[in-house]
């Protein structure tokens, strides 16, 4: 059987100039193939020293076990910041905390219920936009931009894509996606802290138009809050909601922080994960048929609905193993540390890489497999404890996760339920990494009404 489509590695040793001009067109094609099987591996530079873990007792170690003693690398999020400000995403220490604290509440497992009629709309909107594009070959990636969009305005601030504001932000995103990786290869090196950072223009006139319109959102509901007619949404939940340890709220300049981190965290790796599986249904055509098949529990809108959506979920989280929206995530030694009797100097690296961690040869049974019947296994359930880090784990866990898994299988359910996906011949997607884990060239289909 063909394999789903995985980036060439580099070959084994390359000059450093040749890494950084590997790294600068695609994070995942510069890395080395021996990673799929490595437990630690170690990057020296002149500049920084970096090191892999694959080995899951050391992932969870720095996740789960001693999260404090690795906070998030300040480097990672170097080209983020003019977007997204001192919002969860970057913070570490007591204000991350804080912020947690007032946020998590609003994702508890019962607020699902709450937003899933949003969630409901988003994905019958998604199947009216496909009904006019039916034997047309179309970039799917648009469209579940497109819809995952929709669902972050809806079950935030409780319009659609259509509402003006809504469509301004998400054009703008756009503008915002083409120029700016999610990972900066100066953001690795140590220039001193009175060195400006170099940044395109474009990007930072995005950030700052996108987070001019958020700002403008979030006055409005505040007025709609102190005047007692707010909708019961996210954004009106995350501000009312106090910290209990402190008593404060967060400022608007606070909120456009969290908002913009939800738009980027909840749009983009969203939009990216069900594009992958549409992919992967398309070219496996026997899963695309008994999706299909249990889509047609969805006849009214009723949260009950997904758990008898079960295929639908296996697949997504395929798709997630597959092609983990976020490929890498990057923490700091707050001390020296000593893994697998190697010296982890204080301040080094820590890279955790969902993309190879969920393609461990020595983890995963046929690791470049697509088979979403993995998960029902002994080796499957075992790997979904250990090595399946989409959302990250432990404490830094991403808030929405649980959201993510609710929306994911929703729409991709939705669609078959009216349509057929078709690989169109000799567009085969290539894995790339920017700001998520996308297409090259995009992702072409043919759509066709089931």
């Amino acid at each position: 059987m063909k394999l789903p489509p995985k980036p060439q590695s580099r070959p084994g040793k390359v000059a450093l100039w040749r890494y950084a001009r590997l790294f600068r067109s695609d994070i995942l094609s510069a890395q080395p193939a021996r990673l799929y099987r490595a437990w630690m591996a170690e990057f020296r530079t002149p500049f920084f020293r970096s090191f892999l873990l694959n080995q899951p007792d050391l992932v969870k170690t720095v996740l789960k076990d001693r999260p404090k003693d690795f906070p998030k690398s300040a480097r990672i999020g170097e080209g983020l910041r003019p977007l997204l400000g001192n919002s969860v995403f970057l913070t570490n220490g007591e204000t991350w905390e804080r912020q947690r604290r007032i946020i998590d509440p609003a994702f508890e497992g019962g607020r699902l219920r709450v937003t899933f009629p949003a969630m409901w709309d988003a994905a019958e909107a998604a199947a009216r936009r496909l009904d006019r594009r039916v034997g047309q070959t179309i970039e799917i990636e648009a469209e579940t931009s497109h819809a995952a969009a929709d669902v972050i305005f809806r079950t935030l601030f409780s319009m659609p894509i259509e509402h003006e504001v809504a469509r301004a932000v998400f054009d703008e995103f756009r503008t915002y996606q083409r120029s700016q990786p999610i990972l900066n290869l100066a953001a690795f090196v140590p220039l001193p802290r009175w060195m400006p950072r170099l940044r395109r223009r474009d990007t930072k006139a995005s950030a700052q138009k996108i987070r001019a319109l958020i700002t403008d959102l979030t006055i409005a509901r505040r007025a709609r809050i102190d005047a007692g007619n707010a909708p019961d949404d996210l954004a009106t939940k995350i501000m009312t909601t106090a910290d209990p340890e402190t008593g404060a709220y967060f400022s608007t300049d606070e909120m456009v922080d969290q908002v913009a981190i939800f738009f980027l965290a909840g749009h983009e790796t969203s939009a990216s994960a069900l594009a992958w599986a549409l992919y992967l249904v398309a070219a496996y055509p026997d899963w695309q048929d008994r999706l299909a098949a249990e889509a047609e529990n969805m006849q009214e809108c009723d949260f009950a609905v997904m758990s008898q959506l079960r295929l639908s979920r296996d697949v997504f989280r395929e798709a997630l193993r597959l092609y983990p929206p976020v490929p890498m995530m990057v923490r700091e030694a707050a001390r020296s540390e000593c893994f697998r009797d190697r010296d982890v100097p204080q301040g080094s690296q820590l890279v955790l890489s969902p993309w190879h961690l969920h393609r461990h040869e020595r983890l995963w049974d046929e690791p470049d497999a697509f088979d979403p019947s993995r998960w029902q296994t002994e080796n499957g359930r075992k790997c979904q404890r250990e090595a399946f880090i989409p959302f990250s784990a432990g404490a830094r866990v991403c808030p929405g996760a649980g959201f993510a898994m609710i929306e994911g299988p929703l729409i991709l359910s939705r669609i078959l339920l009216d349509f057929r996906v078709v690989p169109v011949p000799g567009k085969e997607p290539v894995p790339v990494a920017h700001l998520t884990v996308r297409a090259r060239e995009g992702i072409h289909l043919r759509l066709e009404r089931r």
